[in-house]
């Protein structure tokens, strides 16, 4: 009988990821309040998932866009106005392997969003929305570590880290506040929104993570008196996520979800709207733990059935944070005389390539600007600015899973004569990174029988092509440590192929375990 000893591991596999893009169409009536349409002038949106629900090989997502359009109206004398409609949409996406039972996570965000006047009185509207779908599964695992009062059986083992999961945990957080206009402002109609989070943080108190932001919100109004104005507001958020063990020594993967927004103008006499946000955040946390895995055993004189089994999971669990500056000078026609009222900033990465201790990336900075002339007319002018962003000292680069979470620090646009413009963003650039590894692991041990008496007390054997000394002593019942003795072999135990190796006999009462 053989006496193993086991260690529990809990991996949190991935199943599935999947990237997909949706198209979200509706169409809107204006409001008798509101005059006809001549033409769009731009289109914001702000998407919610308010349900995911997993099923076997799919997911559906409920949610809605939030939508605000800038027109101008087919009447003279109008200036600018603003429509906001709820584009409520439901997808079911594929996702192999998926079950009810596992873990998920998402995030969104609009990649385009337009709208075609049909009539005066009626726009259609269609949103491209990207969806990035990640499925995990929690296993609890046992591990053979060790073989407990057995000189005779040898063991190869490797001593690795992985990443075992501590624990996941999910919090809603309800943002609320009262958004200050400027005093000489009555609001009429909001025009255009957009929000971000940023500045995300994390600290892990006793049983706790908190988990620190703030919800950035950018509004462009229209007052009564036919003036253009805008406002950028950050509201904080807080939320505590109970998970029990937690340290500070764990890295935690937290992701947010929008599930719903509300923007409600005050009373004029306010100069004031209120905001509401609900957030959901969902948390993963990680351990590193060392492992000592048995590659493999035998015994010098028993048979041994050893059976294996396969655990995909992650190590070389790392975060990074860093910033990203990008100074460009730009031109731009015919915007003399004009002031700039908002600038819409898209960041993505367009090319990545992993070399050793270095990931390379081509990235694109997206500016959509939209002017306002004297006489209150909106022009948008769009511009793209290439830059190039490196993270250096890592390991095995080629190897690692990596994603990144880009946000806009802090932004600056100085207009000088010409239409020349100098641009200024700040970039907070957070990366998570890791390896998958598949661990073939020892998972239960029995003896099935003595071994054959090998009627030899000393073999001369010729090395062979993928031969090791393991490999060699696994096949005579003898040691790899004798071995190399007995032929002088150094500690690095390196052989070729055509070496001839005096592989001596071993006798348990001999044997020496290692």
């Amino acid at each position: 009988m053989v006496n193993i000893a086991k260690e529990n591991l809990c991996i949190n596999k991935l199943v599935a990821e999947k990237k997909d893009i949706i198209f979200v169409e509706g169409d809107m009536i204006v409001p008798d309040s509101k005059p006809d349409i001549l033409n769009q002038i731009g289109t914001s949106g702000v998407i919610c998932i308010y349900k995911k629900d997993l099923q076997e090989g799919k997911i559906r997502i409920d949610g809605n866009i939030n939508t605000y359009i800038m027109y101008l109206p087919d009447g003279a004398g109008e200036t600018v106005r603003g429509l906001n409609t709820n584009l409520d949409f439901s997808e079911t996406i594929d996702i192999p392997n998926a079950m009810p039972d596992m873990q998920v996570t998402l995030s969104s965000k609009i990649k385009s969003i337009e709208c075609r006047v049909i009539n005066g009185r009626k726009i259609g509207i269609k949103a491209a929305v990207e969806i990035y779908v990640k499925v995990f599964k929690n296993e609890e695992i046992e591990i053979v570590n060790d073989i407990q009062d057995a000189s005779d059986i040898q063991m190869l083992k490797e001593n690795i880290a992985v990443n075992s999961l501590v624990g996941v945990g999910q919090t809603k957080i309800y943002a609320k506040d009262t958004i200050q206009i400027d005093n000489i402002d009555l609001l009429a109609e909001i025009l255009s929104t957009n929000l971000s989070i940023v500045g995300k943080d994390i600290k892990v108190s006793y049983n706790k993570v908190l988990t620190k932001a703030e919800a950035e919100i950018k509004l462009i109004y229209l007052t009564e008196d036919n003036r253009i104005n805008h406002i950028t507001y950050k509201i904080p958020t807080v939320g505590f996520v109970d998970i029990p063990n937690v340290n500070e020594e764990n890295i935690c993967d937290v992701n947010y979800e929008i599930k719903n927004i509300i923007i409600k103008p005050n009373n004029q006499e306010e100069h004031s709207i209120y905001v509401e946000i609900e957030l959901e955040v969902n948390c993963n946390v990680y351990e590193e733990k060392q492992i000592n895995l048995i590659q493999d055993l035998y015994s010098l004189d028993q048979n041994l059935n050893i059976k294996k089994k396969q655990v995909l999971t992650i190590t070389n669990k790392a975060k990074r944070k860093e910033t990203k500056q990008i100074s460009e000078k730009i031109n731009l026609n015919n915007i003399e005389d004009m002031s700039l009222i908002d600038v819409t900033t898209t960041v993505q990465f367009i090319k990545e390539e992993k070399i050793n201790s270095k990931i390379l990336y081509e990235g694109e900075l997206e500016l959509s600007f939209m002017f306002l002339s004297k006489t209150m007319k909106i022009q948008i002018e769009n511009a793209k600015i290439p830059f190039d962003y490196v993270i250096d000292n890592i390991q095995d680069g080629e190897l690692l899973n990596v994603t990144n979470d880009i946000e806009v620090q802090s932004q600056d646009f100085i207009i000088q004569t010409g239409g020349e413009i100098t641009v200024n963003v700040g970039l907070v650039i957070n990366t998570d990174m890791n390896k998958t590894v598949n661990m073939n692991i020892i998972d239960e041990v029995e003896e099935v029988g003595a071994r054959d008496e090998q009627d030899y007390s000393l073999i001369i054997y010729i090395v062979q092509k993928d031969d090791s000394l393991w490999k060699i002593a696994k096949k005579f019942g003898s040691i790899a440590s004798d071995i190399a003795r007995v032929n002088g072999i150094a500690e690095d135990n390196i052989i070729y192929p055509g070496q001839k190796l005096y592989i001596p006999k071993i006798t348990k009462a001999s044997a020496v375990s290692v």
